[in-house]
């Protein structure tokens, strides 16, 4: 008997484990996997009881379940049914509403999830069967009676719903109770010699009933798979999150480097904003004199026509200015000096007026429709210094 209980065991862990393969099923705490159910049905005598026999007299039932599952194929449940008067000719003919009742305790055997494995929710369809022993009570004419009984079930049930919560299952039973030579065994008794289940105390039942499944630790109603990872996928993993550190710390890098550069420009422009504007000792011939011309200028390097940040001094006090004067306009003229090609230096002059008009649109929120370009081509008549005519003017059109 020890060996083939042995025999069993070993062969339920290997075909459930070979049902599962390497996918490990989450959901085995306490409070995990349980439902309640209610169900409803008629049962009718296995022999001939009185003016009853099988299939000649119903008793209608009434019936509630609670259960857990502890694997995806084994759990238990407990059931207690109650068994209704229907008329002179009912089932146990007790002449009391309720006839009997029966509670029992129960193991649950999952099917299709033993041999054809777990899929990580429920199939819509499954089998289950159920076997267990329990208590009865017999009311009214007939001598009370507190008796011991088993039952054995079939469920054919439906899983509903896309998270499979609630599981509808018509299940056929039998129920025997516990004779001793031809005496229904008292549960209380304890004095027997040859205890044994009769089908003249046997019933068939029908009943149709739903189970409420109730929520587990994974977020779901059920069984699911946990997600496995293999060591190399485990370092890559950390291999990516190191690289993401690297990445986030070279960024944490340029940002306190460009807030450096940023302050270090606002002490600049602060400084630029208390020194005077500087006397130019020797001026030669000016294109145009004009009393709007605005005194700060922006100095380019030879050939560029970008603005150095070493100029945006002279852009911001501009920028300032119109931010004081919003009635103003200006007129921003672009030069180049009369080295190179007299076409590239147009170009290049023009080039210089847009890159001013930008620093001022995008940096110092001016309106665009405030400033207009314009392109002087080479000069040397601005100032004796050569180096000093690859420069941007500004002139207050609104004057």
């Amino acid at each position: 008997m020890k060996k083939l209980f042995l025999v069993l065991v070993a062969a339920v862990l290997t075909t459930s484990a070979s049902a599962q393969g390497k996918e490990v099923v989450t959901a085995h705490k306490t409070f995990d996997n349980w439902y309640f159910g209610i169900n409803a049905g008629a049962a009718t005598p296995m022999q001939k009881w009185g003016d009853a026999g099988f299939m000649k007299g119903f008793a209608p039932s009434a019936g509630l379940r609670l259960g857990k599952n502890f694997t995806t194929s084994f759990g238990v449940a407990i059931d207690a049914n109650a068994y209704f008067e229907a008329n002179e000719k009912s089932l146990m003919q007790t002449r009391t509403f309720i006839d009997a009742i029966n509670v029992d305790a129960l193991g649950t055997f999952n099917v299709f999830n033993f041999f054809g494995g777990y899929l990580g929710k429920p199939r819509r369809v499954e089998l289950i069967a159920l076997g267990g022993f329990g208590w009865s009570h017999q009311f009214g004419a007939l001598p009370r009676a507190n008796g011991i009984n088993s039952k054995a079930a079939l469920d054919l049930a439906f899983n509903l719903g896309a998270s499979r919560a609630v599981q509808l299952y018509l299940e056929p039973a039998v129920i025997f109770g516990l004779w001793d030579n031809g005496r229904m065994v008292n549960a209380l008794s304890r004095h027997s010699s040859n205890f044994k289940f009769d089908s003249r105390s046997g019933l068939f039942q029908l009943n149709l009933g739903l189970n409420f499944k109730f929520g587990t630790s994974n977020g779901t109603k059920n069984f699911a798979f946990a997600r496995l990872r293999d060591q190399s996928e485990i370092d890559d993993l950390n291999a990516r999150i190191n690289e993401l550190r690297d990445e986030s710390d070279s960024k944490d890098r340029r940002i306190a480097r460009d807030i450096r550069r940023i302050a270090e420009l606002e002490d600049s422009l602060e400084a630029a904003k208390k020194v005077k504007a500087p006397v130019v000792n020797k001026v030669t011939k000016v294109v145009t004199v004009n009393n709007n011309v605005l005194q700060p200028t922006v100095i380019f390097g030879q050939g560029k026509s970008s603005v150095d940040a070493a100029q945006m001094a002279s852009v911001a006090m501009i920028a300032k200015y119109m931010k004081n004067h919003p009635e103003s306009k200006i007129l921003i003229k672009g030069y180049a000096s009369p080295e190179g090609n007299p076409e590239l230096n147009q170009k290049l002059s023009v080039a210089r007026a847009q890159s001013v008009k930008d620093a001022l649109v995008s940096r110092y929120g001016i309106a665009a429709s405030r400033l207009t370009i314009q392109g002087m081509g080479a000069t040397d008549e601005l100032f004796d210094e050569l180096d000093f005519n690859r420069v941007a003017t500004f002139t207050d059109t609104s004057k």
